[in-house]
Formats: C-alpha cells, structure tokens, sequence
C-alpha cells in the first residue's frame, strides 16, 4: 500500500506562523493580546486590587499550569518529550518563587492567595487544558497550552517597545520586564519550534482540529483579562 500524504496549509516549520495569521485565530489573538486590562496595565492606571485578583489567579493558574505539564510527559513515549516536561514543571516551580517574591511586593503572601477560591474564569480555563489533555492526545494538549506560553511573549515584547508604555513610577513594569526578558522570550521559541515540528506530520483535518483547541484557549485566555478588568 502506498504511504498517504497530505497537502498542508502551511511550508515546513510555519504552523504557528500560519495558525497566527489565520482571520478566525485573529479576533481571538487580538482580544488576549491587546485587552485593555494590558493597555491600562502598560500606563500604570491599572487599579491595584485588578492585579492583586489577577496575581492571586494567576498563581492557582499555575499550580494547574505544572499539573498539565506533567500530564503532558504521561502523554508522550518519547523520553525527549518526557525530559522537557520535567523541565517545564521545574521552570514552573521557579517563576511560583518568583511570582511569589513579587506578589510580596503587593501585601500578598502564598498563604493568602492559597486561601482564595479559584475564579470561575481560572476554573473552565485550566480544567479546559486539563480535559483537552486527558482526552486527546499530546499534541492537542500542547496547542491547549499554546496561547499562555505565546501570547504572553507577544505581549511583553510589544509593551516593552511601544514608546507609550509607562516605565518610570508604573509598579507594573517589571511585570512586562519579567516576560520580556531572554530567558521567557528562549522558552517561546522553543514551545513554537516543538509545535512546529510536531504539527507538520498530522492531516489537514487533524490541523482544523488542533485551531479550534487553540481559538477556544485564546478565547479562555481573554477571559482571564476580563476576569482581572471586572475587579475594578
């Protein structure tokens, strides 16, 4: 029987770049991206309790975040793959420390923010990458993760180069340094390249598939602004 082989969408080593510039991943993209809770974050008009809700979200985010890592390399027979999710969850386990250190700066302790309930946005958004990862397989689960790990990047890169961006006496810019900076921006780059790499030996139907996993995950994303903007 001869091998099937299919006509992808995209050359070899542009799905992220394809997935990206696609018109229905574009409205969702630009509502995570460019949400005003960053617009008003990168001029330092933010209300502080916005981004003390959201930091307090964002760390239970990550607890989940490293449980969905985790399920990643049980989801991979490829020792690789496995190494790099160990990686992952230990990278994880860093930036909570760090998170950890600059929630401190804002009155929070990891016993107070532990004490929180989970907002309803945080909930269907990683109990959404959870079950996409449970009951598909890896490479679902990692477009699922997909719009955290990327979007975060664009976003910290283009507020850390927009001129309007407010560094002087905005108690927020060292969050876009923390996400500017090389060490997250190295991350990105390899997240995009095993994407890339992994996304080019699937169908064309399969990749239909993978977009709607990734619209939904930008969709949840957004809602996790929109979930910090509503405390004010």
């Amino acid at each position: 029987m001869a091998a099937v082989t299919y006509t992808l969408p995209f050359a070899p080593g542009g799905f992220i770049e394809y997935l990206l510039a696609r018109p229905d991943v574009a409205i969702a993209w630009k509502q995570h991206t460019e949400h005003v809770f960053l617009e008003r974050l990168a001029d330092g008009t933010l209300p502080i309790e916005a981004f003390k809700y959201y930091l307090i979200q964002d760390y239970l985010y990550l607890i989940q975040f490293a449980r969905a890592n985790s399920l990643a390399g049980f989801k991979t027979k490829n020792l690789e793959e496995i190494v790099r999710s160990a990686e992952i969850v230990l990278h994880i386990n860093r930036e909570m420390s760090l998170h950890l250190g600059y929630c401190a700066e804002f009155g929070l302790s990891k016993e107070d923010m532990l004490k929180v309930e989970e907002s309803q946005a945080c909930t269907a958004y990683t109990r959404f990458v959870l079950d996409t990862g449970s009951s598909d397989d890896w490479l679902a689960l990692q477009v699922a993760l997909a719009p955290c790990l990327i979007g975060y990047g664009v976003i910290a890169k283009r507020l850390y180069s927009d001129p309007k961006t407010l560094r002087e006496g905005n108690r927020y810019w060292k969050w876009i340094e923390n996400y500017a900076a090389e060490d997250y921006d190295e991350a990105v780059r390899l997240g995009i390249a095993l994407l890339d790499k992994h996304a080019q030996k699937v169908s064309p139907s399969r990749i239909e598939e993978l977009v709607k996993i990734f619209i939904h995950a930008t969709k949840m994303e957004a809602g996790f602004w929109d979930m910090g903007y509503a405390r004010i």
